[in-house]
């Protein structure tokens, strides 16, 4: 039974899953809007907002925690542009936009973005 699991597993194993949800964020980050699956996305959305959330601090422990995830040139662009982008606001960083299935197989496709 699934009784207080959190997640979904994406039909992958845990270092597989943690690996698809580091290089969809850093593409959220790098292009603030992506296009993927309905289950990835709704996955992607907790973890990369708490990383804008620590962003905000802007101390040495959260650019180094970010640095353990995400490149350089990510790090640098959440720091300088996205953290200060959402000073005021205190989450809801994302918004997604369900569309229609994929073409191929049928699977539900949504868009992630960054909130302006």
């Amino acid at each position: 039974m699934r009784k207080r699991k959190r997640g979904r597993k994406l039909s992958r194993k845990r270092n597989q899953r943690q690996a698809v949800l580091k290089s969809l964020a850093s593409a959220l980050i790098s292009n603030e809007r992506i296009r993927t699956t309905e289950a990835k996305v709704k996955e992607l959305r907790p973890f990369v907002e708490k990383f804008i959330t620590r962003t905000k601090k802007r101390d040495l422990a959260s650019r180094r925690l970010l640095a353990k995830f995400f490149s350089r040139r990510v790090v640098k662009k959440l720091i300088d542009e996205i953290g200060p982008r959402y000073k005021e606001r205190s989450g809801g960083y994302t918004r997604i936009i369900k569309l229609g299935p994929r073409k191929s197989d049928g699977a539900r496709m949504a868009i992630i973005e960054l909130v302006k």
